[in-house]
């Protein structure tokens, strides 16, 4: 039987009915069309489907849909403003960090995450935060750089 939920997706409200096994990453695709959340492992080992649930990074594929009512989310669409790219994501493309781009969205926002709660992070804590997050490219030198750089350009939001 379908559950009525609402979730705050980008700061926009979406009242959705869901089966109580539908993951965060399945709603958040399929019912929503936000596709920029990937699936990859499904079992939260890749972290393709990070999202920033009520400001923590999560795996979106090992969260219940039904687990995220009433909660925030933002995802990779998220970041972009009416004033271009996030700085996260614009660095990303400055520094070639985007690769084929499937583990892309997880990356930059585990990177806001990390950024969010430490602006100076070092290259150890950057690689740490990224950890959860895998680069089939094997390019993780790039994106390190990229996410360093944006310290660099001051507060981000």
């Amino acid at each position: 039987m379908k559950r009525l939920i609402r979730l705050n997706v980008n700061d926009k409200i979406y009242e959705i009915a869901v089966e109580p096994n539908r993951t965060l990453a399945d709603v958040i695709r399929e019912e929503i069309g936000l596709t920029g959340t990937k699936k990859g492992c499904e079992v939260g080992e890749c972290g393709t489907c990070t999202v920033i649930l009520d400001g923590k990074t999560v795996n979106s594929c090992l969260v219940l849909a039904v687990q995220a009512d009433g909660k925030t989310i933002l995802t990779i669409e998220g970041l972009e403003t009416d004033q271009g790219l996030h700085p996260i994501q614009q660095s990303f493309v400055e520094k070639g960090a985007v690769q084929c781009g499937f583990c892309t969205s997880g990356m930059i926002l585990s990177a806001k995450s990390l950024l969010d709660q430490n602006p100076d992070a070092d290259e150890k804590e950057i690689r740490s935060a990224i950890s959860g997050n895998l680069c089939r490219c094997t390019g993780y030198q790039k994106i390190v750089e990229a996410i360093a750089s944006v310290k660099d350009r001051g507060p981000i939001s």
